[in-house]
């Protein structure tokens, strides 16, 4: 058994979705549970479409749900022609977007969008995506079922980010899905979204299509999870970035997680956890590109001194300094709890006796966390700065790596500089307009013109 997670490019129009009809086909031998993202920007449409009905634009929000409804019937049509099937698939997928402007209505009405309602409205896409894909991989002549994820992928009450049980999905995937795949059936599910005990609709926040795939496949204990996107796998570095970005056949669990975690796009960062507790290998493949052999990502490929390189912009440093941090127990914890109670994830970190500085994505809620933050001492905030990652597992054991590292720098400053604890990932902190050009540098001296 193996679990294949189409992103949004993947199942972007009509002809993407008969190619992924055609990849799956030619995977039904290896029992195949297929997991489908919403058709490319549908997500990003939807929150648009909360966000026009919560400020009493109910007119725009339903414009934006009609031109939806026209794109995925268009998209049924162009697959199935014309036909009962057509007629048929078209009246549930247009049902569910009566179902999506009636919600809308009610958001305009009390003028207020509240995390479990955002989740509701969000989650059409893959409700919309899946039953259409299901058709399509039917109409290409395989035994495909639609499988709702509400009734697989358990979750805790966390709207917007909520956590997998994995007791419960483990039961529910045992009983919903894989009595399917033993009648030799495909099992169509939509990602990214799941539901509590109650029947609640929530989601795995964005980029949770991965994890949707990589918690299935731990369940299922599956050979493989196949993540198809619109790359031909992961690369020492992003080609938009840097020039002469090279694919990498084969990284370990630990390297791909770090660089999902510091800007490499192809991956969820979570996407990796459930895979790593199973052992279960992970594929990356171009689904524009089927033939090719994108990457594999497993817990015993070869340790390399530097295996990529990640890097993003918008990045802030909150530093906070008091001298009554020195020798008391708990600061560190209650200064971290500041971001924890507003769901901020925090990258870099360092420390000294009466100061921490660390680094988060920009976000509108800086000056409310500074304002917390000024209880423990003084606070500030440094803002327009980015983070480049080095990646590699052998990278602490090459001193001279390191070394040829920060020579690549230059005479760009550097404002936070990390090992992490487990020595695989050198981070660097600079003003944000330096990323680029030191990506760049960083990649030609290990990587220059060889493949990787």
């Amino acid at each position: 058994m193996i679990v294949a997670k189409f992103g949004g490019t993947s199942v972007a129009d009509a002809a993407a979705i008969t190619r992924t009809a055609g990849i799956v086909r030619g995977r039904v031998s290896r029992a195949p549970v297929v997991v489908v993202s919403a058709l490319a920007g549908t997500t990003n449409a939807l929150l648009e479409a909360a966000g026009q009905a919560s400020g009493v634009n109910l007119v725009g929000a339903i414009t934006m749900v009609e031109q939806m409804r026209a794109r995925h019937l268009a998209v049924v049509k162009e697959i199935l022609g014309v036909g009962a099937d057509t007629d048929e698939l078209g009246a549930t997928v247009s049902m569910l977007f009566d179902e999506l402007a009636h919600l809308l209505e009610a958001l305009s009405v009390l003028g207020h969008m509240t995390p479990r309602s955002l989740d509701a409205i969000a989650s059409y896409g893959e409700q919309f995506s899946a039953p259409i894909v299901e058709a399509s991989l039917r109409h290409a002549g395989v035994d495909a079922v639609l499988v709702d994820a509400r009734k697989v992928m358990v979750t805790d009450a966390q709207y917007g980010r909520a956590e997998p049980r994995l007791a419960d999905i483990g039961a529910a995937a045992r009983e919903n899905v894989r009595p399917l795949v033993l009648e030799g059936r495909v099992p169509v599910l939509g990602g990214y979204i799941g539901a509590t005990p109650d029947g609640i609709t929530t989601t795995l926040g964005r980029g949770g299509s991965d994890f949707t795939a990589s918690l299935l496949g731990a369940a299922l204990e599956a050979e493989a999870i196949e993540i198809w996107t619109d790359v031909d796998g992961m690369l020492t570095a992003d080609p938009r970035v840097v020039r002469g970005a090279r694919l990498i056949e084969h990284i370990r669990f630990d390297e791909a997680s770090e660089l999902a975690s510091f800007g490499a796009k192809v991956l969820h960062p979570n996407t990796i956890a459930p895979a790593v507790a199973r052992g279960i290998p992970v594929f990356v493949f171009n689904s524009m590109k089927p033939e090719g052999s994108g990457t594999r990502i497993t817990a015993d490929a070869p340790r390399h001194a530097v295996r990529a390189i990640a890097g993003k912009g918008n990045t802030a440093i909150i530093k906070v300094r008091s001298p009554r941090m020195l020798g008391a127990s708990g600061a560190l914890q209650q200064i971290f709890e500041v971001f924890a109670r507003r769901g901020l994830p925090v990258d870099v970190v360092t420390t000294s006796e009466v100061s921490v500085s660390l680094t988060l994505d920009e976000t509108h809620q800086l000056d409310e966390v500074l304002a917390e933050l000024r209880a423990f001492g003084d606070a500030g905030v440094e803002r327009g700065r980015g983070i480049i990652a080095v990646v590699g597992a052998a990278l602490a054991t090459d001193p001279g790596a390191m070394a040829r590292a920060i020579a690549a720098i230059g005479h760009v400053r550097l404002h936070m500089l990390s090992l992490d604890s487990t020595g695989i990932n050198l981070t660097m902190v600079m003003d944000g307009d330096q990323v680029r050009p030191v990506m760049q540098r960083l990649h030609d001296t290990f990587f220059g013109g060889s493949a990787a």
